[in-house]
């Protein structure tokens, strides 16, 4: 399994987020990382390697799941930022403002040319502090995204895609949940367009992966899983219910399932199943799995009770989809363990495959 890491993910490194109220130190930071690629090192599954991607490849990829609009705004964000106040340099941005949706009257057709305003335009919370590096750590992150989809549609059983910030939370024209590109998104259509006619998107993290869902939402070529907490307690909140099921071409082929707080291994172990019956059943050609390990038992910020050694039997189920696959890293903030626990579900799915 060739693994395709980010030179750039350390830019990225938010100073502080607002979390349930107050501000606290960043639990998305680089180390998540390094914690990774230090236990790959160490127990071997395949070669290590930067992506090589042409910017013009690189934005098309992009291109294909996320707005111009935004797009152009994530590229010049960090000098905007610093534009209206040079004190700025010194501290992340974070939003203060939002438009809410449109039945509350305000409009997003408008781009406002006040920077807070168009940061709070494409943002859905304020956790997710934007640094001077994000950008270049976000284009890493999906130049990562793409290789692993180039090497799977080359004929490689699987990839990984090592990077941070994490993708599956950032939406077609907005971030959230430390998420700026959709890394599994871009991924799933780098292979739709490589020629899978089909493919499945199964996101194992512990937050749904309200992006992905809304990018392929209306769409019958991408199937999007996603096991997850339940929204009625769990961030993202406002997406991720079981009654979301897909709407117009797209209806029938996005299935949550979401599952309380306190869920131990063996009812998690039991919906995985529910999941990857739905990949087979709905006769997908290729897999994208948005891998977060924050299902740990020691996440400080989540609520499922996976121990380390059952991930070893996660990633064997995956396997058992039977499909070239493409794993992106995601959610995991106990960062002392989530370099075994990553390893140990590619071992598992290693060694299934």
């Amino acid at each position: 399994m060739k693994t395709f890491h980010n030179p750039h993910h350390a830019g990225h490194a938010g100073q502080q987020e607002m979390f349930r109220g107050r501000m606290v130190p960043c639990h998305e930071v680089p180390a998540r990382l390094d914690y990774v690629l230090a236990e790959l090192r160490r127990r071997p599954l395949g070669a290590l390697e930067t992506p090589t991607v042409s910017d013009a490849a690189l934005d098309a990829a992009i291109a294909r799941v996320h707005s111009v609009r935004y797009l152009g705004f994530l590229a010049s964000a960090w000098n905007d930022w610093v534009a209206m106040d040079p004190a700025n340099a010194q501290r992340d941005a974070l939003p203060s403002v939002w438009p809410l949706g449109n039945r509350h009257g305000f409009r997003h057709d408008v781009l406002p040319h006040n920077f807070a305003a168009r940061l709070g335009l494409f943002s859905f919370d304020s956790g997710s502090p934007l640094t001077a590096g994000t950008w270049a750590a976000a284009r890493g992150g999906a130049a990562c995204a793409l290789a692993a989809a180039h090497a799977v549609a080359q004929g490689d059983r699987s990839a990984f895609a090592l990077t941070r910030p994490p993708g599956h939370h950032a939406g077609p024209d907005f971030l959230g949940g430390y998420c700026f590109l959709n890394n599994a998104a871009i991924a799933a259509q780098a292979l739709r367009d490589a020629g899978h006619a089909k493919v499945a998107v199964l996101d194992v993290d512990y937050h749904h992966g309200n992006g992905t869902q809304t990018i392929f939402y209306e769409r019958a070529d991408v199937l999007t899983v996603s096991i997850h907490g339940d929204p009625a307690t769990e961030y993202p909140f406002f997406l991720g219910h079981a009654d979301e099921r897909g709407a117009a071409a797209g209806e029938g082929f996005n299935l949550n399932l979401p599952l309380p707080r306190g869920t131990g291994f063996a009812t998690w172990r039991a919906t995985l199943d529910t999941a990857v019956a739905a990949v087979k059943d709905f006769g997908a050609n290729a897999l994208v799995v948005p891998m977060g390990l924050d299902t740990f038992e020691g996440d400080p910020i989540s609520g499922f009770t996976l121990q380390s050694a059952d991930y070893l039997a996660v990633g064997a189920a995956l396997a058992g989809a039977g499909l070239p696959t493409v794993f992106t890293f995601e959610g995991g903030y106990a960062v002392d363990e989530v370099g075994t626990n990553a390893v140990n579900l590619l071992q598992g799915f290693q060694q299934a495959a």
